[in-house]
């Protein structure tokens, strides 16, 4: 017995571009009845027939709303082509169609920032005018998000993380744009604002380049510097050249030689680690978890606000029990671990841990009280997705060393005390 726990939301990505589709576009239009005939056919007919390429969608739909202009699905196929034309980094259709798109629905983030990417980097006047008006509606949306309260749990810190690069990229497109229209005190503002809010090397060339624009020299050599050495995987060493030969350019100006520019690069380079390393330490304070491999160096928190390290466990058997709310097998194997928890209340090297996986903590209390349920209970704390507990309940027993014994997913209440035993005594029998 088990029950799937994967509920994650997951990239629109090329392989189910075509499945996408047809649950956006198909599924709602048979079961209310939305299309004609006719059309639910040929519009059956270009799913069915797809490759799964971005562009044939695109191509496919285009000629379906060119028969069928006035479709009762036209909005949800001009989503769908958004989406599609994002995929495909097709600039014009991103435009043409993610514009209609955030007319209905403004708050969408998915299709806000690649508009907004696409407008600033066209680099027009006209086009500059509308990146900035869209940017201050994704920065205004951001900062919306940020006022709320973090969820307690695993993603706590995940979310910081991506609120801050989404803030980042909403004032550097701003940024770009102001420097399009020439205001290149506005864009320097935007692109040391962009950097605060998310350290990476684009906001700092961006700052560099305003700084420059305006004749501050010395600090836009500064500013690139930082575009230069700040740790960035979106940075390939293509755009760093680049930035390393414009930031040599203005130094050359400034000062006749290079001569000096080591000393600024080595500074920079130890000022943003700092940065970097800082920043992690301010999110491992939302989770203490963020970036640990070894399962038994987690710290997990407890339902009652205590705190658990998994390391303090060290040489003892650890049985991990992962279980939710919702999981009706996981109430049905319950009373199995409390015989497991009776039959080794003798064994101080055995140690049994019960860890809720459910997303949503807010009930999880409530649910243990009427459940009555006496052990401790725990909160997986990221652990689940470090071990790749995919379905639940889910047993996984330590040994002495901290390494896995044994894995089981799901149970057979006719074996499963008698199973569990065994692997328990086997890894005792291993030792340290």
């Amino acid at each position: 017995m088990n029950a799937d726990r994967s509920r994650s939301n997951k990239p629109f990505s090329p392989a189910f571009i075509w499945a996408y589709v047809w649950l956006l576009l198909m599924a709602p239009a048979f079961a209310q009845g939305e299309l004609s005939a006719r059309e639910q056919e040929d519009l059956r007919r270009v799913l069915s027939e797809g490759s799964g390429s971005a562009s044939d969608l695109i191509r496919s739909l285009e000629n379906h709303l060119a028969k069928y202009p006035d479709s009762p699905k036209k909005e949800d196929i001009e989503r769908a082509l958004t989406k599609a034309a994002i995929q495909a980094n097709d600039a014009r259709r991103i435009l043409l169609y993610g514009e209609r798109v955030l007319e209905r629905q403004p708050g969408d983030l998915s299709i806000l920032e690649p508009v907004c990417r696409t407008l600033a980097s066209d680099r027009s006047p006209e086009s500059a005018k509308k990146a900035l008006e869209w940017s201050r509606r994704y920065e205004d949306l951001v900062r919306s998000l940020m006022n709320q309260e973090f969820p307690a749990g695993p993603g706590r810190a995940k979310r910081k993380e991506e609120l801050d690069r989404m803030l980042g990229r909403a004032l550097l497109y701003e940024a770009i744009a102001a420097g399009t229209l020439e205001d290149w005190k506005a864009s320097a503002e935007l692109a040391r604002k962009s950097f605060e809010a998310y350290p990476s090397s684009e906001p700092a060339a961006q700052l560099g380049k305003s700084l420059a624009q305006a004749g501050k020299l010395d600090e836009a050599i500064r500013a690139y510097a930082d575009a230069f050495t700040i740790a960035d995987s979106r940075a390939t060493d293509a755009v760093r050249g680049a930035i390393r030969l414009r930031m040599g350019e203005l130094y050359q100006r400034a000062k006749g030689t290079e001569k000096g520019l080591g000393d600024i690069i080595l500074e920079a380079y130890d000022r943003n680690a700092a940065l970097v390393a800082q920043r992690r330490l301010a999110l491992k304070q939302l989770d203490p978890n963020l970036d640990i491999a070894n399962p038994m160096q987690f710290t997990l928190s407890g339902l009652n606000g205590d705190k658990l390290k998994l390391a303090s466990l060290a040489g003892k058997v650890i049985v991990m029990d992962f279980w939710a709310t919702w999981c009706a097998p996981c109430r049905a194997q319950h009373p199995l671990y409390d015989k497991l928890r009776k039959k080794f209340a003798a064994r101080p090297d055995v140690v049994f841990l019960s860890i809720n996986t459910d997303e949503d903590r807010a009930a999880v209390k409530s649910f243990v009280d009427e459940q009555n349920w006496s052990e401790q209970v725990y909160f997986e704390d990221g652990l689940s997705a470090n071990l790749r507990v995919s379905a639940i309940p889910t047993t996984i027993i330590f040994g002495k060393n901290g390494e896995i014994v044994t894995r089981m997913n799901g149970f057979d209440p006719s074996t499963f005390v008698d199973v569990v035993s065994g692997r328990i005594n086997d890894a005792l029998k291993q030792g340290g």
